[in-house]
């Protein structure tokens, strides 16, 4: 079976730089997968993908050797088996409240008897290579997303799960479930009390011997977070990335199109009036 590069960079002691994919697009996805990223996620739960999508993703992205991930809509055994049989080196499940969940998690993604996965990998056969089911359970990642004020008040009951390898922070919903709609929505916190919860994770997972990811919106945080010991960080997606490219290429435009057009409207004035002298 083919390696999961992702291990071989935590072996290493680097950080991991994961992109982001929301779009249902595999030309998409081979574009952001040529761009230098060591791991790319696909988001069936707020992504606008669905499950045959991301299957032509992941054959898109394939031949850039980029470690492809899927994160689940929900703590369900057909949707996580599934992903890992269209291929993905590792799922990341939203809202992981408890022990009992993560083990439920863990039982999922891993063959018995370390779990229940059902034996099956469609394209995972052919994608990872030979071997496939005496490899997987070694070589693939299984995340348990830390977002909820009840899976704080259980972190360390779930960090301590045998076989789950990392705890991944989604700010935004960490955000609302510890404090509510007390601040503004989005990724990089700067609250006290969130950036405290956010280390407090880490720490906790590191305490585990697991690895800990944190969901940023520019690489100026993701930047911070690497400092701050994370092992993951993801910056944006390609919708807020597409978005973004695009804005600051019309205001450029109409910047630049305002400030000629002025100038020729002050050259015109000035010729006018020189002709008016006459």
């Amino acid at each position: 079976m083919k390696p999961n590069d992702i291990r071989k960079i935590w072996e290493e002691g680097r950080c991991v730089l994961n992109g982001w994919l929301s779009i249902a697009n595999a030309f998409s996805a081979e574009i952001m997968a040529e761009q230098g990223y060591d791991s790319i996620g696909i988001d069936l739960q707020h992504g606008i993908v669905d499950y045959q999508a991301a299957v032509s993703m992941l054959q898109a992205m394939r031949a850039s050797g980029v470690v492809p991930l899927i994160r689940v809509p929900w703590l369900d055994p057909a949707q996580i088996m599934k992903a890992l049989d269209a291929g993905a080196y590792g799922v990341i499940c939203p809202m992981i409240n408890s022990r009992a969940e993560a083990e439920a998690l863990v039982s999922y993604v891993r063959y018995p008897p370390n779990g229940v996965r059902s034996f099956g990998p469609s394209r995972a056969a052919i994608s990872a290579g030979a071997n496939y089911g005496q490899e997987a359970d070694d070589q693939v990642l299984c995340f348990a997303m830390i977002e909820t004020a009840v899976a704080m008040k259980n972190l360390d009951e779930i960090v301590t799960t045998p076989g789950l390898d990392g705890v991944y922070i989604g700010p935004a919903d960490l955000t609302i479930g510890l404090t509510g709609m007390k601040y503004p929505t989005g990724f990089d916190r700067e609250e006290p009390e969130i950036v405290e919860n956010i280390k407090r994770i880490l720490e906790a997972a590191h305490g585990a011997g697991i690895k800990a990811a944190l969901h940023c919106g520019t690489p100026t945080y993701a930047a911070r977070a690497a400092e701050w010991g994370f092992d993951m960080v993801t910056v944006s997606n390609d919708v807020r990335l597409l978005a973004g490219a695009a804005a600051s290429c019309v205001k450029t435009f109409r910047e630049l199109a305002t400030a000629s057009l002025s100038n020729g409207v002050a050259a015109s004035s000035k010729e006018a009036s020189g002709k008016s002298s006459y």
